[in-house]
C-alpha cells in the first residue's frame, strides 16, 4: 500500500537505499522535504511493514516553470518490476497537476542510467538537456534532465529538448 512518509520512517529505509544510484542525504535534507512538502513525500509499504520503495519531491519555479520535481524515486530490489515506480510518478504527477497546477514534473538521472532512462521514456519523460558533471563525489556525471509536461502546458513549451548541455549553475537561469 501507499502512504505518506513519516519521520519513523528515516529509520527503516536504509536498504532501500543500497543502491549505489540512489542519492543518500542527510537527516536534515530529509526532514526538510517532509516539513516542505509532505504531499510529494510518500512510501511504497508492505504488509508486513518492510518499505518497498518512496518518492521524495517538491514544487518549485515561476511562471510558465512552475513544476514539480522528483528528488528521488528508489524501489528495493526484491520489489522491483511490480509497477511501484510508475505508481508513485502518478501519484506525483497528480499532485503537481490538480494542487499546484504545475505546467510540467521534471527529474535527473545519471547519463549511465540506462535502465532509469528507458523507464521514464516509457512513463512520457523526455531528455530534456543534458547537465554537465551534475553528480559530483567518486563518480562524477552527467545528468539528463528530463520532463513530462502538464495539461497546463498546452503547447508543450516545457519539453522541447535543449540542444546544447549546461552547466549545473545554469540550473536556475531556466
Amino acid at each position: 500500500s501507499f502512504r505518506p512518509f513519516v519521520a519513523e520512517d528515516l529509520w527503516k529505509f536504509n536498504r532501500v537505499n543500497i543502491d549505489p544510484l540512489t542519492e543518500t542525504y542527510n537527516l536534515g535534507f530529509y526532514f526538510s522535504y517532509l516539513a516542505h512538502w509532505p504531499d510529494y513525500f510518500s512510501v511504497a509499504e508492505s504488509a508486513s511493514g518492510a518499505i518497498m520503495g518512496y518518492i521524495m519531491g517538491k514544487v518549485e519555479g515561476k511562471g510558465k516553470n512552475w513544476h514539480g520535481h522528483v528528488t528521488a524515486l528508489t524501489v528495493a530490489p526484491e520489489f522491483r518490476r511490480l509497477g511501484l515506480a510508475n505508481t508513485m510518478m502518478g501519484m506525483l504527477e497528480a499532485i503537481t497537476e490538480k494542487t499546484y497546477n504545475g505546467y510540467f514534473v521534471d527529474l535527473f538521472v545519471r547519463k549511465s542510467n540506462d535502465v532509469a532512462t528507458t523507464m521514464y521514456t516509457k512513463m512520457g519523460y523526455i531528455i530534456y538537456r543534458t547537465v554537465l558533471n551534475y553528480y559530483s563525489g567518486t563518480h562524477e556525471e552527467d545528468a539528463y534532465d528530463m520532463r513530462k509536461a502538464l495539461p497546463r502546458d498546452t503547447k508543450r513549451e516545457s519539453v522541447v529538448p535543449l540542444k546544447e548541455p549546461i552547466n549545473p549553475w545554469q540550473l536556475d537561469e531556466g
